[in-house]
């Protein structure tokens, strides 16, 4: 349950974000706000970091270096969001963004890259992914 409660959280956030983000980048552009957004977000990240401190950073040498890059993805995802909505409008954005997030995890489940448990393909799955494209495709007409 817990675990539903935090995608639907990011959902909402990922969406609100890019909203917020799309609206500063009209003002400012889109590497200023890509530039305040990671900062704001770092200050409140260590701000949590500093009051929770859950974990061991000492562990830090055990990751592999590959994902220790994983934060670069973030620049990616503001930047391209941001492009995305002043194009497409935050419905449509949010519509290719979550169909293009689901096809890359069941590519990353299925394969078992990333130290990820690898699953079968079940004829459902492949329908529901067919189905949501055609749901965005049925959106954006």
């Amino acid at each position: 349950m817990k675990g539903i409660l935090f995608a639907v959280i990011a959902g909402l956030s990922i969406t609100m974000q890019g909203v917020f983000n799309s609206s500063m980048n009209q003002v400012i552009s889109g590497w200023h706000t890509t530039v305040i957004v990671h900062l704001v977000g770092f200050v409140i990240a260590l701000t949590f970091y500093l009051t929770k401190r859950d974990g061991d950073i000492r562990r830090l040498p055990s990751v592999r270096p590959l994902y220790i890059t994983g934060g670069t993805f973030g620049v990616v995802v503001i930047f391209s969001e941001l492009y995305a909505f002043n194009e497409l409008g935050p419905a449509s954005a949010i519509a290719i963004l979550l169909v293009a997030q689901l096809l890359t995890a069941f590519i990353v489940e299925i394969k078992g890259w990333f130290e990820e448990k690898k699953i079968a393909v079940k004829g459902y799955q492949l329908l529901g992914v067919a189905l949501m494209i055609t749901g965005v495709v049925l959106f954006k007409l």
